[in-house]
């Protein structure tokens, strides 16, 4: 059975290059093939009189610099792994979400070259993180070799509103096993204003009713945990995305779900999942949920 390869988008910049680093490590660890790709329009910024011209456009020839050199900076840190590149002329959004249908993993960083690009960078890792058909790795913080050699040495998965069977569950405890550390499961819950009381003596009745209920959540989101991977879960008060932001500060991955409704069109997302990949101090995965 082949392999499906990680597929990175790579775009010359500092970041997209880390983000080579990341994912050559990540294929060495599931003996995947790595496939680099720049994706562009540049046709639409060189002119109609490139038609007639027998050269290649100047873009393109950047491109494929592009390409090789991540090539070679993923070969010198991997020697046997297998590397692909490929040059689009086309939107990279719409480039990456067509590869993620035939990739394990899909690979980006989180900023371009300029200010501008930047800004264009994180809506491009944004959308395509709405609708990737494989789990996507959005490179945050400082995260140089931490695939090999971890700072922190755990995972940490966000637990959502249908936890058994959690694509995303599923997904932290390979990583953890690749790597040999344990999953962090967080639940994270509120009481909402409407069902709180005055009476010293009911107060915390429905915090503790929603409190119980996360940690029912969780308990159904381990149920299946492989034996052989050290896991511990917990319930944190407040919003989700907060929870999680904070708790990635301690982690080497962080792992959210994202649900994906079939014949939906629009971004699909999540505002705890788009919080995340904003304010996160770690790598995120964003593994897709079937509803």
């Amino acid at each position: 059975m082949t392999t499906l390869p990680i597929v990175v988008g790579v775009d010359g910049s500092e970041p997209s290059l880390r983000a080579v680093d990341w994912a050559a490590d990540e294929a060495v660890l599931r003996g995947a093939p790595l496939r680099l790709v720049y994706a562009s329009l540049w046709e639409r910024y060189e002119g109609e009189s490139l038609a007639d011209d027998l050269t290649k456009p100047s873009e393109q020839v950047r491109a494929e610099d592009i390409v090789a050199t991540a090539a070679r900076r993923a070969q010198l840190r991997a020697p046997d792994l297998k590397v692909t590149t490929d040059v689009l002329p086309e939107e990279p959004e719409y480039a990456l979400v067509r590869e993620s249908r035939d990739a394990s993993l899909l690979v980006t960083g989180t900023r371009g070259r300029s200010g501008i690009a930047e800004a264009l960078l994180g809506s491009v890792s944004l959308i395509v993180a709405g609708h990737a058909h494989c789990p996507m790795i959005v490179l945050r913080g400082n995260h140089d070799n931490q695939t090999r050699f971890g700072t922190h040495g755990r995972v940490v998965v966000g637990v959502g509103e249908k936890p058994a069977g959690s694509a995303a569950v599923r997904f932290a405890f390979e990583e953890a096993r690749r790597r040999g550390v344990p999953v962090e499961a967080l639940r994270a819950w509120r009481c909402p204003a409407h069902e709180t009381t005055d009476h010293p003596l009911m107060s915390s009745e429905p915090a503790r009713l929603h409190e119980q209920q996360a940690v029912e959540a969780l308990r159904a989101a381990l149920q299946d945990a492989p034996a052989d991977i050290e896991s511990t879960s917990h319930t944190v008060e407040g919003h989700p995305r907060n929870a999680l932001v904070n708790a990635s500060h301690g982690a080497d991955l962080l792992v959210v779900g994202a649900r994906r409704r079939p014949g939906h069109f629009g971004l699909q997302l999540g505002r705890v999942a788009h919080g995340v990949l904003h304010r996160s101090s770690c790598p995120v995965a964003v593994v897709p949920e079937p509803v």
